[in-house]
């Protein structure tokens, strides 16, 4: 294959994922052995939407020889969206020209991903974009069911963490809610909790409407906490997707003590600042107290401690693919007009391929689409299996029923009628 000079430049958007390094290393490792010159753009978008071209660094393979199994972003990262800037996407393209920059590499998840296919659009093939998805979400619609980077590290750091908190819970006879990362879709919370044996797992997906109240959540908790009593256990362990608390009313949040609603550039909630697990322990323990019982409950968020963790073999390996293959996409001809600016790289059933930017928006908003749990599936089924959590069955037994209904202070009359939406779910 002939050797192509150019300028290749390489950036880091959105929040850190482990596997990153791995991706910035393939690809200044494979693009300097194809002719080209490579500069790493630190903070994402942040410093090109405002013309500023001092925020970067020239990447040859020494410095990225030996990166692929550390943790963080040697480029760091940021959550700037060119397209919500004043003039944001041709600032940065005019910025990007200014560095010379012919092909460019971006590394992150949905967001990323949209800001990347508005730049190539509007650069239409003068500068042509590859973009690596990255996500511990695993929210990305990858062709395969493949996950996105990040998120099997993510995984395996989580269950971990919540593995150590179970023996606590069994210990000390405490129940812990545990808040995962996880902003749309529960599939961290999920992996998490069904990898963890964990007592029970909520995810947004669940509750199949756009909005809840605090009141379903505390239901579904209240409901394990009863029927893990009737099997003879205190402890207890519920993993919760911070993503559910998308589904509540803002105003709801917003009129708890303590509790300020805040947005990203992207126009999101800052989930982060919502203390959801706090909440929920509150809505529970209010519970008890009404019917004189002291109930003891910690809570504990987790993702901050996933986000940066060294990458397990899998993203390893997966990144250091994906990173040459984003460059081998860039350098080829493209076969598909649809990809003369750009797309997004991926692997199907171990090859390579690339997709259009514009088969991963949603026809009308444009926006990114958004992969979810499928709660209709066997996978998810197999997971409510394992799971100590109030079904429609409890409440038809009457034995059953008489005992959760005695453990609530209730007749079974009235805990049938009080929690059998939630049991349904």
């Amino acid at each position: 294959m002939p050797v192509k000079k150019g300028r290749l430049g390489v950036l880091v958007g959105g929040g850190p994922a482990p596997g990153i390094n791995g991706a910035i290393s393939a690809s200044v490792i494979e693009a300097v052995n194809s002719g080209l010159e490579v500069i790493g753009i630190y903070d994402g978008f942040a410093h090109l939407v405002k013309g500023e071209v001092d925020q970067t660094r020239p990447l040859d393979i020494p410095d990225v020889a030996r990166v692929h199994s550390q943790g963080g972003s040697i480029l760091r990262t940021s959550r700037t969206n060119p397209t919500r800037e004043p003039d944001g996407v041709e600032t940065s393209i005019k910025t990007l020209k200014g560095l010379g920059v012919e092909y460019l590499v971006t590394i992150g998840g949905d967001d990323t991903a949209y800001s990347a296919s508005e730049l190539a659009q509007a650069a239409n093939g003068e500068i042509r974009v590859a973009h690596i998805p990255k996500t511990i979400d695993n929210d990305l619609p990858l062709p395969g069911d493949m996950p996105t980077f990040g998120f099997e590290t993510a995984r395996h750091v989580g269950t971990g963490l919540v593995l150590n908190l179970m023996e606590d819970s069994r210990t000390t006879d405490r129940w812990y809610f545990v808040t995962v990362m996880g902003r749309k879709a529960g599939h961290l919370a999920l992996g998490i909790g069904i990898s963890a044996g964990a007592t029970v797992t909520i995810i947004p997906e669940e509750f199949r409407k756009p909005r809840i109240d605090l009141a379903d959540i505390t239901d579904v908790l209240e409901g394990a906490i009863m029927k893990r009593r009737v099997h003879g256990h205190k402890d207890g362990m519920a993993v919760i997707a911070e993503g559910v608390a998308e589904l509540v009313n803002p105003e709801q949040l917003a009129a708890i003590p303590g509790v300020e609603i805040d947005y990203d550039e992207f126009g999101h909630i800052r989930l982060g600042e919502i203390p959801l697990a706090t909440i929920l322990k509150r809505q529970v323990q209010q519970r008890f107290a009404e019917r004189g019982e002291t109930f003891a409950i910690v809570e504990a968020t987790m993702g901050y401690e996933f986000r940066s963790a060294a990458p397990i073999p899998f993203d390893i390996e997966y990144t250091r693919t994906l990173g040459h293959w984003a460059v081998r996409f860039l350098l080829d001809e493209p076969t598909e007009d649809n990809l003369k600016n750009g797309g997004l790289v991926c692997m199907v059933q171990r090859r390579l391929t690339a997709l259009p930017f514009e088969e991963l928006r949603e026809p009308g908003t444009g926006r990114p689409k958004v992969r979810m749990v499928d709660v209709d599936s066997q996978l998810y089924q197999v997971a409510r299996e394992y799971m100590t959590r109030l079904e429609p069955e409890d409440l038809e037994d009457p034995e059953m029923c008489a005992k959760l209904a005695q453990a609530a202070g209730m007749s079974p009359e009235a805990y049938g009628k009080r929690y059998r939406a939630s049991a349904a779910l």
